[in-house]
């Protein structure tokens, strides 16, 4: 049914030509603004593709990839025969303007307390076989080394050798890289930042680890969904938190979990992947996203986003992080290269608000004066000149196709014995074997015929157990993915 308040609404959307985003991105992030603001409310029936492109302007084909995309989003939902709606999934709230005053008070100044008093053993294993099903690596081969190679040897031979070699410099990151890092994130990830938002970092865990040691006191309480990263929940331990595990179901950890604990006592840190939880690989459902951002604004916890594999996501495009909706500065976002370019490299990030950066600049001398400032000048340049991006957008098609070729023959070969789900993006497939199968024998027999897989004992915990690993697909050719496959066929006869 036509609207007058909806269609006066639809013209109002503004979109240019000129823009860097695609048109039907820039009408998708319009109608987005629109939901946001409480102008379009759940349940409301929307223009049909042809009325909207009317009253744009637009073809009906763009129309209609940008309702797509809203709905892939989670935002929009399609009924056949009855029309487009606004989802139900999406809580009602009033409308309002959402203006760059607020952005500017939790760019400054977060909603949750800052204590800046005093401040006051992790297995591994590095495999040496030819053929990995590893824990989700980059294929090293794709990454842009010789460009890095270029920008790095670039910056030992050009002017200002002092500044840059002859002494220390802020511990926060060079400025050259915050700002183009800034940028980045703004553009890909929808954030509003500043080079003041941003620390560097030595990949994810230093950043994991830095926060436990600056924000969290002993006795504090770290949710995080079950089953996690034991890297990070180690972290908690060894800060001393009291660390408490919620359900993970098909649509990410089960935030209404997380309200009851909320009611109960005070929660001080939300540990998060919610673009693809780890190890599971799902995502976290638009409600929950909202629920929990709510949740963080009424209880005054913070919410760590581990965002550790942003860039790959393959039906659409990578679902917007919870720091891009964050209107309070209840969000620390992390994120890292290692996953999209190389473990090797080891160049990580926290975004947060400046109060926060600051603090933890502050502590990370303790720990690590500065991070490799020539490094990080060096993947400014990548950034700036697009070779990271170009980079991307190669990669993920690469990794696309290993991922429907590797669930493909592992469907053929061991259909009988393993269950999962093809993952909408990451580098892995999160995959239960029949309790008949014993995992660490499997691991050990494996790598003995030059396999390595993980045994699966990190993601077992008191209570749960699903007898599943994650086995990497990204960092292998298809030939190497057929054979590894066909050993663990071999071993399971």
């Amino acid at each position: 049914m036509d609207s007058p308040i909806t269609d006066s609404l639809f013209s109002s959307i503004q979109f240019s030509n000129t823009d860097s985003r695609p048109v039907y991105l820039q009408v998708a992030d319009a109608i987005l603004l629109l939901i946001r603001e409480g102008k379009l409310k759940p349940g409301l029936q929307l223009p049909s593709s042809r009325a909207a492109a009317q009253l744009l302007r637009l073809n009906r084909i763009t129309v209609s990839k940008a309702y797509e995309e809203l709905q892939m989003q989670g935002w929009l939902e399609r009924f056949v025969g009855r029309g487009t709606f606004i989802s139900m999934h999406i809580p009602e709230s009033e409308p309002k303007h959402w203006d760059d005053s607020a952005l500017n008070r939790a760019r400054k100044t977060a909603g949750f307390s800052v204590d800046r008093s005093a401040y006051p053993e992790n297995d591994f294993f590095v495999p040496s076989v030819p053929l990995h099903l590893d824990d989700g690596f980059p294929d090293p081969k794709l990454a842009p080394i010789k460009e890095l190679y270029r920008a790095y040897r670039a910056q030992l031979t050009r002017s200002g050798l002092y500044t840059k070699f002859g002494s220390y410099s802020n511990p926060d990151g060079s400025a050259i890289y915050k700002e183009a890092l800034s940028s980045y994130l703004n553009e890909t990830r929808a954030l509003k930042t500043t080079a003041a938002n941003i620390l560097s970092v030595r990949g994810t865990l230093m950043g994991i680890n830095l926060v436990c040691n600056a924000l969290i006191r002993p006795g504090d309480v770290v949710v995080s969904g079950i089953p996690g990263w034991q890297r990070a929940e180690h972290n908690f331990l060894h800060a001393s938190a009291r660390h408490i595990g919620i359900p993970v179901d098909e649509h990410g950890i089960v935030v209404a979990a997380l309200e009851q604990i909320c009611k109960q006592q005070k929660v001080r840190m939300v540990y998060v992947t919610p673009h693809h939880h780890y190890p599971t690989t799902v995502s976290l459902r638009i409600d929950r996203r909202l629920e929990l951002l709510r949740l963080a604004n009424e209880y005054g916890f913070i919410i760590f986003e581990d965002d550790y594999d942003f860039d790959f996501h393959y039906r659409h495009r990578p679902l917007l992080p919870l720091a891009s909706a964050d209107e309070n500065g209840m969000v620390i976002y992390c994120g890292s290269f290692s996953k999209s370019f190389s473990p090797a490299f080891r160049m990580g990030y926290l975004v947060a608000s400046e109060n926060v950066i600051e603090h933890l600049a502050n502590v990370r001398i303790l720990l690590d004066r500065q991070g490799d400032h020539v490094l990080d000048n060096a993947m400014s340049e990548l950034l700036n000149d697009g070779t990271i991006q170009r980079y991307l957008r190669k990669a993920l098609t690469v990794y696309e196709d290993r991922r429907n070729f590797f669930c493909d023959a592992l469907q053929q070969e061991l259909g009988g014995l393993v269950d999962f789900s093809i993952p909408e993006g990451g580098m892995t497939v999160w995959t239960k074997f029949d309790k008949s199968v014993d995992l660490q024998k499997l691991s050990k027999q494996a790598y003995t015929r030059g396999l390595y897989l993980s045994a699966g004992v990190m993601h077992q915990y008191p209570g749960y157990n699903e007898n599943a690993v994650r086995l990497g697909f990204a960092s292998s050719t298809k030939e190497q993915l057929a054979e590894s496959i066909g050993i663990m066929r071999n071993l399971l006869k």
